[in-house]
């Protein structure tokens, strides 16, 4: 039942979504630009999306060898396996999946695996948040769209900043944020105000298992790859659909942050809607609405579609290999959350 209804909730999500999204569509311009697009295009995108993948399990390896340097094929199952699942399970439920399989193949345990899916959060939101803020300062446009873009980089900000000086904070004064949980959440609910407070607990003790510098800067060198390959992947695509359609650089990596705020809201599997209105959102702060509500969502659909069919494919190809049943990890995950006061915290 509970599960039922968390996949109610995320499938009327993502109905409002797709209803703003695509509102105001000319759909005869959007299946004739579908038609016209050279699809050869598709190729070398496939080929960045699978760099995309490599940089992030390489700089998810550097953060967990200050526990163990896993070897690169139990790192690239749990890590291709992990992305599929967090794309196709609602409400982020397979943000789980990578610490319960890195943890099957090594010795670290979940909840330290978990602390290291956490920091790459917050260092994810903090780099595309301060990346969006500098780079909407070149942005001219007089659209309305603009003033809930910046409002959108500036809440994000605010949540991973807090996050990351809450952390800092309790990795030097662990006994004090410990107390400080059981205070607060003690007053607003009692019940679980130990039990977070022992999530806090573990959590910073496994932060003191970080890497050396060496592994550290690979981490934050891994980090620039992916968020600049995912920029460059964005306009590379668009130039399948003509020269109107064709975006810079500077504007497919303003795109890839309005996106990346876009999908933080939780939505269907596949983050159907919450990726289109997004990525509607940002392409208007360059390109007039009639060509935003054809050719634009006719990119935006496609670029979906290649990048849930890589991570798809990759994480069921990795599955199989690995003889893993997807109805049984979707299971596990299913009691993990249950059983962990994590993501309220």
């Amino acid at each position: 039942m509970k599960r039922a209804v968390k996949l109610v909730v995320s499938l009327l999500m993502t109905v409002v979504f797709s209803w703003w999204a695509f509102r105001e569509t000319n759909w005869q311009s959007q299946v004739s630009s579908l038609k016209s697009a050279n699809y050869l295009w598709v190729v070398p995108y496939f080929g960045i999306l699978m760099l995309i993948h490599l940089a992030r399990t390489l700089r998810w390896g550097c953060l967990l060898s200050g526990m163990e340097r896993v070897p690169f094929r139990p790192l690239n199952e749990a890590s291709g396996i992990g992305f599929m699942m967090l794309l196709v399970l609602p409400f982020r439920l397979g943000e789980f999946a990578r610490p319960l399989l890195i943890a099957q193949r090594s010795s670290i345990r979940r909840s330290a695996a978990m602390t290291s899916v956490v920091l790459e959060r917050i260092t994810d939101g903090m780099f595309v948040a301060v990346m969006m803020r500098v780079l909407l300062l070149f942005v001219s446009a007089d659209v309305p769209e603009l003033r809930y873009v910046k409002l959108g980089a500036n809440l994000m900000f605010a949540v991973f900043a807090g996050g990351l000086a809450f952390l800092l904070f309790a990795l030097w004064h662990q006994d004090t944020a410990v107390r400080l949980v059981r205070i607060t959440v003690g007053r607003l609910v009692p019940a679980v105000a130990d039990k977070m407070a022992d999530v806090v607990d573990s959590f910073v003790g496994a932060m003191r298992q970080l890497p050396d510098r060496r592994q550290m800067a690979g981490f934050f060198l891994f980090t620039l790859m992916y968020w600049g390959l995912n920029g460059a992947g964005m306009a590379l695509l668009s130039r399948a659909f003509g020269a109107s359609m064709s975006l810079t650089l500077f504007q497919a990596y303003v795109l890839n942050c309005v996106l990346v705020v876009g999908i933080m809201v939780p939505a269907a599997p596949g983050m159907m809607g919450t990726f289109q209105a997004a990525m509607k959102v940002g392409l208007s702060l360059f390109l007039p609405a009639s060509v935003v509500n054809s050719s634009g969502l006719a990119y935006a659909n496609v670029l979906w579609l290649c990048q849930t069919v890589q991570q798809v494919g990759l994480g069921v190809l990795l599955m199989s290999a690995g003889h893993l049943s997807f109805r049984d990890l979707a299971g596990r995950l299913d009691k993990e959350q249950a059983a962990s006061t994590l993501p309220s915290a």
